[in-house]
Order: C-alpha cells, then structure tokens, then sequence
C-alpha cells in the first residue's frame, strides 16, 4: 500500500464525524516489517520524536561521561517537557554546571505548557526565556556536546559538529540516505527519513544490550517520564501506565514512535493531517496490539475510545481506532 489509511475515528452518536487518516510501522530487531498500516517507506519529518537519536552522540562522543550527567539529564536530552519547574530547575543547574546562561540557547523563549509555571510568569510580570522551551533540555545536550568538542556556539547550525554528529548517527540508525531536512520548532535541523527507516532505528535502541548508548538513553525516558514530557501528556501517562517497560515519544504534527525492549521492537507513526489527538489514539491502539499497554487502564482509555465531552460535561461522542489498526 501506498496510501494512508484510517487510524482514528471520531463518533458522535451513530454518525462518523471525522477520520485521521496515517501510516505506521512496527520494526524487529533485524530491522524487518512486522505490521504496517499505509506506506511504510513514506518519507516523513520525525519531529521531536528523533530526539534520543539526537542525544546519542552526547553519550558516544564521551561527554555525557566527562560532565557526569545523569539519567534525569539524559532524560531531559530527549524530551518536549512543558516547562514545569522540575524542568527548568533541573535544566538551570545543568547550565549553570556548565558556566553558561539563558543566551547560550539557539531555541526561542516560549511559554510554558505547564499551568501553574505559566501563571507565576503571568502573576510576576515576566517573559518566558528560552529555557521554557520545550526543547531545552535537547538544547542543554548540544552545549555539553558544543564544550566537549570545543566547538564553536551556533551548535544548531547544519555544518556545525555537533548537527553533522546527528545527521551520521541518524543515517546510520535508520539506514537511510536523508533526502534533506527542515528546521525545527527549536531551530534545529530535523532530517527526513522513511517511516520504515525510523521504526528501524527504534528497534535499534529496543535490542541494544545493557550499558550502551542507547540503552542509557531509553532506560533514562522510562525511568523518568515525568521529565520526558509532563503532567497530563500521552508521554508520560502512557508510560506511567506501561510501568517502565516501553519508551514512548510524540513529536509535532502528530508523530510518535515506541521503544519496546522486552520485544526488541521498534515503532514509528504518523498522521497525515498534523492532529496530536488521533496520534495519542494510534500508538495507544499499537501498544495495546503488541501486547505491552493495558487496554482497559485508567490511562489507556484516555486516548483509546476516549469519551468527548462539552462544556456542560455530556458525554457527547468518543475518539476511537479506526477498525484497520485493531
């Protein structure tokens, strides 16, 4: 198939009201197409989701060794969090471990996502910095990598070290040659890949042995999901529910991917029309197949065959998978 396919389903009463539409992969250790769903050989925009293959040169170049980071900061190196004090707490030391401040970022000052962070800005009178950003823990990983390598600060440049790092890592992993890339929400280059190549690499960093790289890395996200993303996020509660056993991450315009471990598995997801709701939905519909998230938990049904409600709290429809993906 070629085509994307149904994913999600929004019923309202009998009537279907609307369809999301996507593709999805699920990868083995040997990098082979167990299911897929739509077009596994798409050539898509990963996102935020790519972000623990970013931090993979932080850990393989030895920097992650020589500043004695720390899996809540491997953690951060792979999260979108939402600005919540124990992120920015946490981020703040990390910068200020390394002699640097808020200007050292490349990505742009944001508010924060977390309520209670966002209304004491508000309650203060000040700005967002750019250490809101959802991306500065990634961020933080760059400028540890930056100072190890003793590169030079524009470090979300695509010729600069630590961005050629990435890319070679990326290709490697996935095993794709990346048509190109665009620029990231944070300013980064995010490269293009297939949805196949990305469900591959997943499944790279699901059989990678104890104390590599990448095990560090995907042990730090499930032992962490609060960092990963934050209270109320598909990330972190899904995790949570799948109680440290599965890595999880979103990125924008409905992307998601799954490390799962103990199958040696690997998935990749994306939804063709950019809605996060109907990709919360798909990669808890794939979990739920692979047999590692529970679909009757208090989380799980949250995203899977989740009660739509209206102002006066009526239940007024439900967000489901579409029959394909079952």
């Amino acid at each position: 198939m070629t085509q994307s396919v149904p994913m999600a389903e929004i019923w309202r009463g009998p009537f279907l009201e609307s369809v999301h539409s996507g593709h999805a992969v699920v990868c083995d250790e040997a990098g082979q197409i167990t299911h897929a769903w739509g077009d596994p050989e798409a050539v898509v925009l990963p996102r935020s989701s790519s972000k623990m293959i970013q931090a993979l040169p932080l850990i393989q170049s030895g920097a992650a060794d020589a500043y004695n980071l720390t899996s809540e900061q491997l953690a951060l190196a792979c999260a979108s969090h939402q600005g919540a004090a124990i992120h920015t707490d946490r981020v703040g030391k990390w910068l200020d471990a390394l002699g640097l401040d808020d200007d050292a970022f490349r990505c742009g000052p944001q508010i924060p996502a977390d309520v209670p962070a966002r209304d004491d800005l508000i309650k203060t009178d000040q700005s967002p910095c750019r250490i809101h950003n959802n991306c500065s823990g990634k961020h933080a990983g760059f400028l540890t990598l930056t100072q190890h390598l003793k590169a030079g600060p524009d470090y979300v440049h695509p010729d600069h070290p630590v961005q050629k790092a990435c890319l070679d890592i990326y290709e490697t992993l996935t095993q794709v040659t990346s048509p190109g890339y665009g620029i990231d929400g944070c300013s980064a280059p995010n490269y293009a890949t297939t949805l196949h190549g990305m469900a591959r690499a997943m499944a790279h960093f699901a059989a990678a042995p104890t104390g590599s790289p990448e095990e560090r890395l995907r042990s730090a996200m499930m032992a962490h999901p609060e960092l990963v993303a934050g209270e109320g996020r598909a990330c972190t509660n899904l995790m949570r529910a799948m109680h440290g056993k599965v890595a999880i991450k979103t990125g924008a315009e409905a992307f998601f991917v799954a490390i799962i471990p103990e199958k040696k598995m690997g998935v990749a997801l994306k939804i063709t029309d950019g809605a996060t709701r109907a990709s919360e939905c798909a990669i808890a519909a794939i979990l739920v197949k692979l047999g590692v998230l529970d679909p009757e938990h208090p989380e799980t049904m949250k995203y899977l065959n989740a009660p739509i409600t209206n102002f006066a709290g009526l239940k007024t429809g439900t967000l489901r998978a579409a029959p394909k993906l079952l």
